[in-house]
Parts: C-alpha cells; structure tokens; sequence
C-alpha cells in the first residue's frame, strides 16, 4: 500500500435490534414463520428420509431489548445439515437459544413422512405418506417436545352395518395423535399404534385380493368416531412415554356432506 495514499477505515455499523427498547413490554414469542428448509428425518430403523420441513422458529424477547437477529434463525438450518429424531430435536431447540443469547425458544418443524408398506393379501409395495410436526420449547435448564402425526385410516359405521342388509358404508378418516414426551418415541410406533385401532389401515397399492381383504377387514370391525379416539386413548393409557396426548379423529362422511369429529385430551 503506497504510503501516500489516505488509510481507509470500514464505518461501523449500528446493531439497531440490540439497542435498548424503554416501553418495558417483554414479547412470548419473536422469530420466523413458513420457512423451508431440507432436513435429514432418522427413523427407526435409523436410515435417513430426505425431506422438506417447515419451520416456525420463536424466541422471547426481554423487555429492554428492542428486536431479536431474524437471520440467526435461518443460520442455524444453513449452517448445519440436520440429522433429525426424536432424540435430536432438543439439540435444536437449545441451539436456539444459545445462539440468539435469549432465555427461552420454540421451534416448530412439519414435513410429510413416508412408510413403505405391504398390501395385506399380495404383499405388493408401495409408499403411504403422513403429515408430521414436532414441536418444543426450551430454556437453559430442559426441553420439552411434543410429535404431532396425522394418520389416514378407514372408518365403517356400525349403525350402518347394523340396519342395512346389504352392506354398510365406510369413509377414509384422519386421526391426528399429539404426545408430549421427555423419553424416545419413533413416528413409527405412533402410527402403527393408530392402524392397530382403525376399521382398517391404508395403503397405497391394493390388487383385487387386497381390496376384498381390506372391505371384509373394515366390515367385521366396525367403528363409530368415539370409538376410534376411545380405543386409541386406552392403547396411549398403557404407554408409560406418554406425558399427555390429544387424540381428534375426522370422518369424512360418504353418506352426509359433513365430517364426524370427536377428540380426547388426556394429562397423565
């Protein structure tokens, strides 16, 4: 550098969201919603789903602080290539915190979840996909999460099936299991758990062997809405994982223009 030239010195930038804010109102929750980002979901069987998560990722605010960094929050997904569980979800959410130096954080994650199953009668293969969202909050002490999973089932009416004689209707449903849990539960397990108590499960290849199972499965099983969300809620009773639970089952009636809907919350 010729030493006649002026030296040049960067201006400094002034960090507006870290300056002082005087109206002494702290805010729950600060941060980004409706992000996208590409995540590694670890099953059971600890292989890796490539997938698309949404994010919605908060922290509190104090009440002397004017604003929270907003880009910290996509830094953290940048800057990482998450492998994602059960297990390594709190990781995130104290990687939150720590990272925009705040005393609370919530992180919200929903991606669809792919299981391959095998048709009941001709074991044909074939991909169902499920809606999943983990949720937690954390502070400098613990973290707590919840896994939200929405399962499609099939529903046959036992009304129907009682007075017709030709047969009875049934519809696809949707039961949504949301569990609070400080200990491991695989996706997997959820799902299966709901299955176990539908009319019959889904799949997404049937040949006509699996279709005559299938409707004689849901026939001689028949279940009104309150009895998917009861029979669910006993099986989730026995899990000694389970923190709490809400259970809601949709059905998506054939007969009327309207869904049947019954839901349980429980607090262990």
């Amino acid at each position: 550098m010729n030493s006649s030239e002026p030296f040049s010195v960067t201006p400094q930038i002034a960090d507006v969201q870290n300056s002082v804010d005087t109206r002494n109102l702290r805010i729950n929750r600060v941060g980004v919603k409706e992000l996208r980002h590409p995540v590694r979901i670890i099953d059971r069987s600890r292989l890796q789903q490539r997938t698309i998560a949404t994010f919605n990722m908060y922290v509190e605010l104090p009440h002397n602080k004017k604003g929270t960094h907003m880009s910290r929050f996509v830094e953290i997904l940048n800057n990482n290539e998450h492998e994602i569980s059960m297990e390594t979800f709190p990781t995130m959410l104290h990687e939150v915190i720590n990272h925009l130096d705040a005393e609370k954080g919530r992180v919200e994650m929903s991606f669809p979840f792919f299981l391959k199953k095998k048709a009941p009668a001709t074991e044909v293969e074939s991909l169902m996909d499920y809606e999943v969202t983990l949720a937690g909050e954390a502070n400098k002490e613990q973290a707590l999460s919840s896994i939200k999973v929405t399962v499609p089932v099939t529903s046959l009416c036992p009304c129907s099936k009682e007075i017709s004689e030709y047969g009875a209707h049934n519809q696809r449903s949707h039961v949504t299991a949301t569990i609070c849990t400080k200990n491991i539960i695989w996706i997997e397990e959820i799902i299966e758990m709901v299955e176990d108590e539908a009319s019959c499960e889904l799949y997404g290849i049937l040949k006509r062997p699996d279709e005559k199972y299938v409707t004689e499965k849901a026939y001689d099983n028949p279940k009104f809405v309150e009895d998917l969300v009861r029979d669910i809620a006993g099986r989730f009773n026995t899990d000694n994982r389970f923190q709490a639970y809400t259970i809601s089952a949709e059905n998506f009636e054939s007969i009327h223009n309207h869904s049947a809907y019954a839901m349980i919350t429980n607090q262990k």
